[in-house]
């Protein structure tokens, strides 16, 4: 295939519950949606996940409009892909920088498997029909963070992560433990704390989680293996594996039992299956990480969540839960804790491009 067209649609949404963190709040979402073009005139898409401030990765929108003008989208126009694999050539001179590359890696992804006409799901290797749904409550009042909870139970979620900090974790988690005793239930610490917190972070062990996400600094790997020596409960980590090395490095050293993959922070679908296949080797439990993404990364998730190690519940929660209205028809709905698999080709939701381009604070074509 010969991509001859790249447009990059810059879209702000609207959070429908502000968000809140370790890192602070987020209550409108502005992202970059990019659309791919074949010399057939075939589209697919994807979606760069930076944030405007670069709290979760160093990256930003704006850094990632950079690299993507000036390096990534030269590089791949008029060239000739014969899969989508063949882009990590093109992206090998540019260092990091996994959130701009992801977007476009994704999008090509989507046209790939729209060519073949064939599932994403199926051309990427899943095996699922159904992927179950997890969801994510965000640092609040204990008992609002509880009525979250006993909204989603209804809702049929499958997996319960709640954010903690420092001065917001042990007795947050016992009052939520008090209630739902059987809860699956995790805690994503976002890098709140250091190894002088190991004392702390061992009674978490009380508590049955399912694991700890990203207790330490986002950049670490073997301080992550002092404490998974020194707490029973799973260490998994999420900031620190950027690439596929750093999941074999991470893996090697004892720094985690669990890696959440976050297309966006890898670099694409194609470091993602990297990951997802080693860790079938190394029997690594995975899930497919969410960073308040539109409904075109969100079926992006979708897809990977389908591969055979994904055995714990990701943050692919419902479009209904963040947006009025998504970009993508139908929208991503969550039935009895499950999302049903689409049997259509590429990504198998419609991009709904007339509601973009309404909401578009700018549009930028790349054409030779």
């Amino acid at each position: 295939m010969v991509i001859t067209e790249i447009n990059l649609y810059h879209i702000e949404m609207s959070l429908l519950t502000p968000f809140s963190t370790s890192y602070g709040t987020v209550k409108d979402r502005a992202l970059i949606l990019i659309e791919v073009v074949d010399e057939n005139g075939l589209s697919g898409w994807g979606e760069v996940v930076a944030f405007s401030t670069p709290w979760y990765t160093e990256e930003t929108i704006e850094t990632c409009t950079h690299i993507l003008e000036t390096f990534l989208i030269p590089s791949v126009l008029n060239q000739m892909l014969e899969h989508p694999s063949d882009l990590q050539k093109h992206f090998a001179p540019i260092k990091r920088n996994n959130m701009a590359k992801a977007g476009l890696d994704c999008a090509v992804w989507d046209l790939y498997a729209k060519r073949l006409q064939k599932p994403l799901w199926d051309v990427l290797g899943g095996t699922r029909s159904k992927v179950e749904a997890g969801v994510v409550v965000g640092i609040d009042q204990p008992h609002k963070m509880k009525e979250k909870i006993r909204e989603h139970l209804h809702d049929g979620y499958k997996r319960f992560k709640i954010k903690i900090k420092p001065g917001m974790d042990y007795e947050l988690i016992k009052v939520i433990r008090e209630e739902f005793p059987e809860l699956p239930l995790m805690a994503d610490a976002n890098s709140a704390y250091t190894l002088n917190d190991i004392s702390l972070l061992k009674r978490l062990d009380d508590f049955n989680l399912m694991m700890i996400e990203q207790p330490l600094q986002s950049d670490d790997i073997i301080d992550h293996a002092i404490l998974q020596k020194a707490i029973k409960t799973p260490i998994c980590l999420d900031e620190s594996i950027v690439s596929f090395d750093d999941a074999r490095k991470a893996i090697e050293l004892g720094s985690a039992k669990i890696i959440n993959v976050k297309v966006g922070r890898v670099g694409g679908l194609t470091e993602a299956k990297r990951i997802h296949d080693y860790c079938v080797d190394k029997e690594i439990g995975l899930w497919v990480g969410g960073m308040l993404e539109s409904g075109v990364s969100r079926a992006h998730n979708v897809a990977l969540a389908t591969l055979p190690q994904f055995h714990i519940p990701g943050d692919i929660s419902a479009s209904a839960r963040y947006w009025n209205k998504d970009v993508i028809m139908p929208e991503v709905t969550v039935e009895n804790g499950d999302i049903t698999i689409l049997n259509r080709p590429g990504i198998g939701y419609e991009v709904d491009v007339d509601y973009i381009r309404k909401i578009a604070k700018k549009i930028v074509a790349h054409k030779k």
